[in-house]
């Protein structure tokens, strides 16, 4: 079952080639290195090839987005899926759980050791949002490929 849609992007976004690239990936603490993993590997295939620095914003925003459904989407058991959409214009990632509680941005703190992840995310992020989904959620992000 396909999640991304043409009707989510932009009207004068387009995908570049086919369907996105969609894995699913165990709910356990590797899974956020496993993530990143696969999307790089999907946008080193791309063309036009996404410059460097713009990889590591969307790989870092990967795993913000997986380590929180890892954390808090999900029981012990669950998958996590990843869904990559690159196009001319932007790379689209969308991490979906199965919990239907929508993430929530954390005022600053110095004493916690948590609660930056969506700060990070939105900072990178061109834009990104919260879906719900028929059994949970999807968090996207969109990382613009130029400056």
């Amino acid at each position: 079952m396909a999640y991304m849609r043409a009707d989510v992007l932009r009207a004068d976004e387009q995908a570049l080639s086919g369907p996105a690239a969609m894995a699913v990936f165990p709910s356990e603490a590797g899974t956020p290195r496993a993530a990143r993993e696969h999307v790089r590997a999907v946008l080193l295939r791309g063309d036009p090839p996404m410059p460097e620095t713009k990889m590591d914003d969307v790989c870092l925003i990967v795993s913000e987005l997986v380590t929180n459904a890892y954390r808090y989407g999900g029981e012990p058991d669950d998958s996590v899926m990843v869904v990559v959409l690159p196009t001319a214009n932007c790379v689209r990632v969308e991490v979906h759980d199965t919990r239907r509680k929508r993430p929530r941005l954390r005022t600053d703190s110095d004493e916690r050791a948590r609660g930056r992840g969506l700060h990070i995310v939105a900072a990178l992020a061109a834009r990104w949002d919260v879906v719900e989904r028929p059994f949970g959620k999807a968090v996207w992000a969109e990382v613009a490929r130029g400056d």
